[in-house]
């Protein structure tokens, strides 16, 4: 089992407030498959591994349709790293392993 798997519970700094979200991770070498839910709905995700650090694409609708860039990197129970959000710039994202 990878440093990265499990249950986290996140909140991404977005100009439209704090957007939290419970994201789950299960490794299978260089890969991930999970999913992401919060209170702008629930998608299946899956992305690479590397070391500690988790990368991912993830589609969104609402508040409209885009394809945000996600990276993280998990330090014992915190996850820390950024949400891409094209023209609209980069978040931080913070997680805490979910107990």
């Amino acid at each position: 089992m990878a440093s990265v798997d499990g249950s986290w519970d996140c909140v991404v700094k977005s100009p439209l407030g704090d957007q939290k979200l419970t994201l789950g991770i299960v490794s299978d070498g260089a890969s991930f498959s999970g999913t992401a839910s919060g209170a702008m709905g629930s998608s299946d995700v899956s992305g690479s591994v590397d070391g500690d650090t988790i990368t991912w694409t993830q589609s969104v609708s609402v508040p409209m349709p885009m394809t945000l860039d996600c990276k993280a990197t998990a330090a014992g129970d915190t996850l820390s790293g950024t949400v891409g959000a094209g023209a609209f710039g980069s978040f931080p994202l913070t997680g805490s392993r979910a107990k």
